[in-house]
């Protein structure tokens, strides 16, 4: 009952944020908020809670959903997006240091997750590491394009990715 409860308001919030319907998102987080009051130790229902407001642009209420999650033990592909939400919503809202934890702690978890390591990188320039989120954006562009220029410029672009400040002085 619970579980199919919370597979209807997914279903609900991911149709809101398709549309960019304010309508169905509120649908969706009244339904999200009804279940976490009923199960305030569920670390999935408690998530996806967070993600509904952050999908309505309500970064900032989001933000305890995201971090009690967390607490509860969220695992698996949620902690994944978890962290990339909580991350952005950090940075967005000018929480630029603990953006910078939470999506440092994304890419440490998911390694895999570009979104996660450009987001970070974002972060960096933010909190003026301005070097590591150059290459981090670098790495990615050359491991990620296909264009034939920067393809060919590939061995050099990834050397510089590392050492940005060298020169031939």
């Amino acid at each position: 009952m619970m579980r199919d409860r919370l597979a209807e308001a997914i279903q609900l919030r991911e149709e809101g944020r398709a549309k960019q319907d304010e309508a169905i998102l509120k649908e969706a987080r009244s339904l999200l908020l009804e279940l976490a009051a009923a199960f305030p130790d569920d670390a999935e229902i408690i998530f996806q809670t967070g993600v509904a407001h952050d999908n309505s642009g309500l970064g900032s209420q989001a933000i305890p959903y995201y971090v009690r999650a967390l607490e509860l033990g969220l695992s698996g592909p949620d902690l994944e997006r978890c962290l990339l939400g909580l991350g952005s919503t950090y940075r967005y809202l000018g929480y630029y240091q603990q953006a910078e934890e939470t999506l440092r702690r994304g890419v440490k978890e998911f390694p895999d997750n570009r979104a996660i390591q450009v987001l970070h990188a974002i972060s960096l320039y933010n909190t003026q590491s301005y070097k590591e989120a150059m290459e981090i954006v670098l790495t990615n562009l050359m491991e990620t394009t296909t264009d034939e220029k920067l393809q060919y410029f590939k061995r050099g672009l990834m050397y510089y990715a590392t050492h940005l400040d060298e020169t031939s002085n």
